[in-house]
């Protein structure tokens, strides 16, 4: 099938769907880097999104539904397809007793603070994670001994085929930096968190210990995508990064941070080019002097 983007224009001006042509992803990126996208698109409600991934299937344009960014390089040529954002029911946050409903797009400290201002416990490790509910639950994000799967209690997505599903947590196949939607195409629109009451005090108390511990440091003063790779067992990439004379050490506008060497900093214009070699340098330096083969945690999204 020909891929038919004056189809794809037609159906969102129709529907009144929100949308940019040739969008810089730098923009959507919390490395600021990346080519445009063809079409940039921003559903309100689970209708608008299955309409649109409807729409795209049946033109061959391919899409990428994306969060804040935050774990994400995209290459330098761009994304030849649909990128879809969410916005409106997918914000929304209720409160019932010790449990939270939320949206996909509500951001993870968004959520910390609710439950802070409800007296809830258990998020705290989240806080200051870059991210959305989507992406965290889709990565299993943690920090500081705690992670989503410890928290979370039921997932609703727009599975493969069209339906909506909910999955319990015990469902989730929730392991480090994994889950299920990493396989069954699933596309996370909800999510319910179970938490515990404790007081204000406490809870904010671990809320600034961790932020303060990430500023401290992680290279907070500069664009990157979070944690460059999956943690080796037995070590820890930084570790292993900073044993191998690697702080520091840049390729273009990417460097190694100074601060914490399991970061890839843009110092100013990097590429994602510039970012792949320095990767790809830092895997085989690594893997030389320590026999640690450092797999990849942010994502390589490829035209």
């Amino acid at each position: 099938m020909k891929s038919s983007p004056e189809n794809i224009k037609k159906i969102l001006t129709e529907n009144k769907i929100k949308y940019a042509e040739n969008e810089p992803m730098k923009d959507h990126t919390t490395f600021k880097i990346g080519g445009k996208a063809r079409f940039f698109i921003t559903v309100s409600d689970t209708a608008e999104l299955k309409l649109v991934i409807d729409a795209c299937k049946d033109n061959d344009i391919s899409y990428l539904v994306l969060g804040k960014g935050s774990n994400l390089l995209v290459s330098d040529e761009g994304i030849d397809g649909a990128v879809i954002n969410f916005d409106g029911e997918f914000k929304t946050i209720k409160i019932k007793e010790n449990e939270i409903f939320c949206g996909c797009s509500v951001s993870l400290s968004k959520l910390c603070t609710v439950a802070l201002d409800n007296s809830l416990s258990k998020l705290e490790f989240a806080y200051g994670i870059p991210g959305t509910v989507g992406g965290a639950v889709f990565m299993n994000a943690g920090a500081y001994g705690g992670e989503i799967k410890d928290v979370i209690k039921s997932v609703t997505y727009l599975s493969a085929n069209g339906n909506i599903n909910t999955l319990n947590v015990d469902e989730l196949n929730l392991s480090y930096r994994h889950s299920i939607f990493k396989e069954n195409g699933g596309i996370i629109l909800f999510a319910i968190f179970k938490l515990e009451k404790a007081d204000k005090t406490y809870i904010k108390s671990k809320m600034e210990d961790f932020i303060n511990r990430r500023k401290t440091k992680q290279p907070l003063e500069y664009p990157s995508a979070g944690s460059v790779f999956k943690r080796p067992q037995g070590n820890y990439a930084g570790t292993l990064i900073e044993q191998c004379g690697l702080k520091g050490f840049s390729i273009g506008g990417a460097q190694v941070s100074e601060k914490h060497a399991g970061f890839i900093i843009n110092k100013g214009n990097a590429t994602a080019s510039d970012v792949l070699k320095l990767i790809e340098h830092i895997q085989t330096t690594v893997e030389k002097n320590t026999g640690y083969i450092l797999e990849r945690e942010i994502i390589y999204i490829d035209k």
